[in-house]
């Protein structure tokens, strides 16, 4: 049974960061999130931690679950910590206890720990040992896959395939969350626990697992939500569709068409177009999706 534990806190895409006084005998001055010594298990006690530490109340909290302990070496001594994720309502915090400061930071930041400036610049700064780790076992990582260009969606269904079979990557298959294909050729996101396990999962790593076809590379490092949520966001079909567009209509039985848009409805993704080519004006209406836009509004 684990006597310590690590609470996460997120609020939105930020995690909370905080960093241990100076004269704190354990890493001074090292940032982690909220420690605490109890049973884990024992979920108001963490989150009274929390508020004893932060400021943030418990009506706030959310726990979203607890992953497996760890064992960290505190000078000669050994202790198993259990991390533990909640969410929160609120970002309003305070140093308090053992801690001097605090950061939300985007979780790509949490293992390298850099100064929190808005562009990631700075000095590495000491953090706890196992921090990415232990987040990733109740949290995750983005990862950026780069693939052959054309083949993002292949390698996307056999990730999923791999991860549905019964063979050598039956460990792994509860640490990869998720597989997304978004608009930017060459590259797809895998969600997981940890950089290891996508590399096992397309065969760079150990030799029970073939290399995945058209997959080059797993980038290093975890990517910054703040940096690749907007591509993952899925787009209306009426984006960058405006009155006065001229467009061609790559759909239905006015295949090849060119029209000017004149209305669109965004709550329905369609558009309202007249052809050039009809002998009399005609307001046709069309699906956003079937229309590619030839010419912008100046």
């Amino acid at each position: 049974m684990s006597d310590a534990f690590v609470a996460y806190v997120r609020y939105g895409e930020k995690v909370l960061l905080m960093q241990r006084a100076d004269e704190v005998a354990d890493f001074p001055g090292a940032w982690d999130g909220i420690y605490g010594i109890g049973d884990p298990q024992d979920i108001e006690l963490v989150a009274s931690r929390i508020t004893e530490c932060t400021g943030i109340e418990s009506e706030s909290l959310t726990f979203v679950r607890s992953g497996p302990s760890r064992g960290l070496a505190f000078g000669n001594r050994l202790n198993d910590v259990t991390p533990l994720l909640f969410l929160t309502d609120s970002d309003q915090v305070s140093s308090r206890t053992i801690y001097k400061n605090f950061d939300w930071v985007d979780p790509a930041y949490i293992e390298n720990v850099k100064s929190l400036t808005a562009d990631g610049s700075g000095a590495p700064r000491y953090a706890i040992p196992q921090i990415g780790p232990m987040y990733g076992d109740v949290a995750s990582f983005l990862y950026i896959l780069k693939t052959s260009i054309g083949q993002e969606q292949n390698v996307a269904n056999e990730i999923r395939a791999r991860l549905s079979g019964t063979g050598s990557l039956r460990d792994i298959q509860d640490e990869i969350f998720g597989v997304l294909v978004a608009n930017i050729p060459g590259y797809i996101f895998v969600e997981a626990s940890a950089i290891h396990h996508v590399e096992k999962l397309i065969g760079m790593v150990g030799m029970t697992t073939t290399r995945l076809k058209n997959c080059r590379k797993v980038l290093p490092g975890a990517s910054p939500l703040e940096n690749t949520l907007s591509y993952l966001e899925p787009k209306a079909a009426t984006a960058g569709i405006e009155e006065g567009c001229i467009i061609e209509i790559s759909g239905g039985a006015f295949k090849g068409q060119a029209a000017r848009v004149v209305r669109v409805t965004e709550s329905k993704e369609e558009v309202t177009v007249e052809l050039f080519e009809a002998a009399v004006p005609v307001a046709l209406t069309v699906r956003a999706d079937q229309v590619r836009v030839t010419q912008r509004v100046q």
